[in-house]
């Protein structure tokens, strides 16, 4: 088995998948730089042993990490209790079977071109990724799977804690889509400028992004330019906008199990 693990600002994800790809379980937790190796272990291998899942049997581990300071313990946890050297996205090394056409590629999020890898595998090309997290970021794939940037904005959760933390009389919500655009209460008031405020983000920037790939590829003007919603929230914003097409939430899973594939992975 492979032992995917996905580490990103709030959550970190670690799944076990066959080596054809299916999931055999899938765990989170909250990210946390203090945690050690040794408390990773103990409750990953407790989840394992609900689904009479052997340690043993991993084969292979593959880590996409965007908090530097998760970096020595997760590798710490491979070699110690599964006494295997993981494949770290972004690392010179590690094939990713796409090209990052962007200023810096050393920047890029190893979440994102992860992403990037499952969708152009899955949908072809051009299309944008909107992967709904701590940041809600728009990842634009070129029809030939080139890793071309994309914007980033807050996410909707930060921009919600910002707002109260910030305003005095506001209170702590969560995100939901209301009644109506025009809140008649404080609650209905703050959920719409929140969630109708990201609706207009997405569409507005997607439609942007497709008229600039259009002009730059004139040749790619006859190919369907496609949307992908994952993350979290995906689903409460895809229900709202015909901008989003597909909503996909094993995205990253799949990117990392194509990656480990193509750095040799059986």
């Amino acid at each position: 088995m492979l032992l995917a693990i996905d580490s990103g600002n709030t959550n970190t994800t670690f799944a076990l998948l066959d080596a054809a790809g299916p999931v055999r379980g899938i765990w989170r937790t909250s990210t946390n730089s203090r945690r050690t190796a040794d408390e990773y272990a103990v409750w990953l291998f407790q989840l394992m042993a609900l689904k009479e899942l052997d340690r043993r049997a991993v084969k292979a581990v593959i880590i996409a990490n965007v908090v530097p300071d998760l970096a020595f313990n997760l590798d710490r946890l491979c070699r110690a209790y599964f006494e295997l050297k993981p494949l770290n996205v972004g690392d010179p090394d590690v094939a990713l079977g796409i090209e990052a056409k962007v200023e810096q590629p050393a920047e890029v999020g190893a979440d994102r071109l992860v992403n990037a890898v499952a969708a152009h595998a899955a949908y072809g090309g051009p299309l944008v990724v909107i992967d709904f997290g701590t940041a809600t970021t728009f990842d634009v794939v070129g029809a030939r799977g080139d890793y071309l940037g994309g914007p980033i904005a807050p996410g909707i959760n930060l921009s919600l804690e910002a707002l109260y933390m910030a305003a005095a009389k506001l209170p702590g919500i969560a995100v939901k889509r209301p009644p109506k655009v025009i809140g008649t209460n404080t609650v209905h008031a703050m959920q719409s400028g929140v969630y109708w405020g990201y609706v207009g983000l997405i569409e507005g920037l997607v439609g942007r992004i497709e008229a600039e790939y259009r002009l730059a590829h004139p040749e790619d003007s006859s190919r369907t330019f496609q949307v992908i919603g994952t993350g979290g929230l995906a689903p409460l914003f895809g229900e709202a906008t015909r901008a989003i097409h597909h909503l996909d939430g094993d995205l990253t899973m799949r990117g990392l199990h194509l990656i480990w594939q193509r750095n040799g992975g059986r």
